[in-house]
Parts: C-alpha cells; structure tokens; sequence
C-alpha cells in the first residue's frame, strides 16, 4: 500500500524530531496500551520496570505510559497503572529514572473506564454537576503525581469508548446543562481539564488521544471529531494522538492495510499547527516512510508490534529488519498485555 496525499517538506522516520517542548530521537511512539504492569493493590511489579527498559532500549523515540486510570473506584481488570494516589510517586520516579537513562522521554496515559456512585456506573447523562467537576478534579490531581515522579507529559485519554470517549459522544451524552447538547458543551469537559493541567504542570507536554471517528450510530463522526481536535489545538494542546473506536483491528499485513487512521491523521494535519501522532496498524518502514514523505503527519506510534518486538525500533534503523514479526492476532487481550508468541518462547518481557 503506497499512502498518496499532499507533499510536504520531507520527513524520515529515524532522526531527530520535535514534539512540542520534547526532543525526540525518531519518530516512533510507543502508545498507551494495558500491559498488565501493576499489582491488585495499586504497586507496580517488579516486571514493570524490565518492561519499560526493554522498551526504551529497543530505540523507540518516545513512551506513552498506560493503561492507567485516575480514579480509585473504577472497575477494570486489575493490573492498570494508577496516578490516582500520593504513594504510587516513588514508584513511578523509578520507572521515569529507567526510561529516562536511555535518552527517551515519557509521559503517562490519563483515562478512566468509568464513573461510579457508590457500586452503581452512571451514564454521563444521568451525573450531577458535582460530579462532573469531580472527574475533572480526578485528572487534574493525576497530572499533578505525574509531574512530581518526574513524566515528561500526560496524554488526556478521549478515545476508545472510555469515560471522556462517551462524554463527548453525541450517542451517549444526552445532558441539558453546559456539560451536554452541542459540540461545543460537550467537549467543555476537556478544555476545563487542560486548563487545570496548565495551572497545575505547566511545563509538562499535555497530548489527547481521541477518535477519528466513534463508528456507532449517532456517535462522533469525522468531521466533529476534526471540530474537536481544532479547538483543542486552538486550546494550547501540544499534539494529539488519533486513533478510533476499533483500535486493534486484527490481521494486519504489512504493506495492505496498515495505517487505517492515517487518512484522518492526514487531514487533521493540515488543519492544526499542532504535531499529529498517528496509530493503527503500523508494521512496515516503508509504509511508515511513505506516510511520513507525502502526510504533514508528523509521529507514528504503535502498541502491539512491541509487545513482541520490544527492540523493533533498532531492528528497523539497522536493516536488520523492515516488517513487524506482529501477526495482528490481538492475543495480547487475553494474557494481561503479553505476546502469545513471547509467552510460548518463555521470553515474557
């Protein structure tokens, strides 16, 4: 597959690049992904930090730490890393020390799954002013732990169906009030995120992952998911990250139908002056090449193809290799972030 849109000053793959205030060694982004990197109660394991050195030894350009959540009381299988308290900090301090050590910035994922009263998931319709307020409070708060372990940058997660996905979903966000009805009450909520980052981690780099597309009847489309994505860049958000509401599309093939967010990620590129970081299904070099030369996307971030290939960076800058060994069989899902094929070859992490 030959990508084929509007030239632009050339750009490679493996060289130095800016990402807002980040000075990245190429352009490859390891992104947020479950990996199963945190015990029951909230610690990391010891795995954890073999993990993240493997991958900021394997050459990436830079890290997007996740998946995490920032609320205590959200309901996902265990094994989520948590900015949600004071205590994870040291632990956190040690895994940025590691990652750092490799010449490789990092920032961790800010998400949550879903807002609980008491026992009971509330649709964003049916939560109370305070409430709302309160979540935002939530993402704040991490953003401040996130700075004082020393992260490079937090990325507000607005994709994939999660809270913030559903919030400003015009399927699913059915309020009367500031927070609900237009584009623009709904995506109110991350603007009055960013603002409290800024007050609160003014230096850190604040990216958004969201969807091109929710892909479910009424949902956000292309072209409010672009209105958006404007007025957060018009916002002050340093890059954002697209993906959309089917993020691990199976049986991938190098050079057939790798970068399916990419035409999205195109086109916002030319309408933001802000970086675009594009994932889904990136597996060949020369796809990620040619995405790169005709695009003014300027980052590629993968999750998948390093779970297996954590030093695939390397691989594909020696010419040791130009495809992911990735096969897209989407395994990972069901062993808490692991590759089947490292798991069978006993090479777990």
């Amino acid at each position: 597959m030959r990508y084929r849109g509007v030239m632009t000053m050339e750009k490679k793959l493996f060289e130095p690049a800016k990402l807002g205030n980040l000075t990245l060694k190429n352009r490859l982004v390891r992104s947020a992904l479950y990996d199963g990197a945190a015990r029951l109660d909230g610690g990391l394991k010891d795995e954890a930090y073999t993990l993240y050195s493997k991958l900021a030894k394997g050459g990436v350009g830079m890290i997007i730490a996740g998946f995490t959540s920032v609320s205590d009381n959200d309901r996902y299988p265990g094994g989520m890393l948590p900015p949600s308290r004071d205590e994870t900090i040291p632990q956190y301090q040690k895994l940025v020390d590691i990652v750092h050590r490799e010449n490789c910035p990092i920032i961790t994922q800010l998400a949550l799954t879903g807002y609980y009263r008491g026992n009971t998931q509330l649709d964003p319709t049916d939560m109370t002013l305070d409430e709302v307020h309160s979540v935002i409070q939530m993402f704040i708060d991490a953003a401040r732990r996130a700075k004082c372990a020393g992260f490079d940058g937090v990325q507000i997660h607005a994709a994939h169906f999660l809270f913030l996905s559903q919030f400003i979903s015009p399927a699913v966000n059915r309020r009367s009030d500031s927070y609900g009805g237009s584009t623009e009450n709904r995506m109110r909520i991350l603007l009055e995120i960013m603002t409290g980052i800024r007050e609160k981690a003014p230096n850190l780099h604040l990216t958004v992952k969201i969807n091109s597309s929710d892909f479910v009847r009424n949902g956000l489309d292309a072209a409010e998911s672009l209105e958006i994505c404007k007025a957060l860049a018009k916002a002050g958000i340093d890059s954002i990250e697209v993906s959309g509401n089917s993020p691990s599309v199976p049986r991938i093939r190098a050079g057939v139908n790798e970068g399916y967010f990419a035409p999205f990620a195109a086109a916002l590129a030319e309408q933001v002056d802000v970086p675009v970081i594009a994932v889904g299904g990136w597996r060949s070099k020369d796809t990620m090449e040619d995405v790169l030369k005709n695009t003014k996307i300027e980052f590629l971030s993968l999750s998948r193809p390093l779970l297996r290939e954590p030093d695939l960076p390397n691989k594909l800058q020696s010419g040791a290799c130009t495809v992911a060994e990735c096969v897209s069989c989407n395994a990972c899902y069901s062993l808490q972030g692991h590759c089947v094929y490292r798991i069978r070859g006993k090479r777990i992490f």
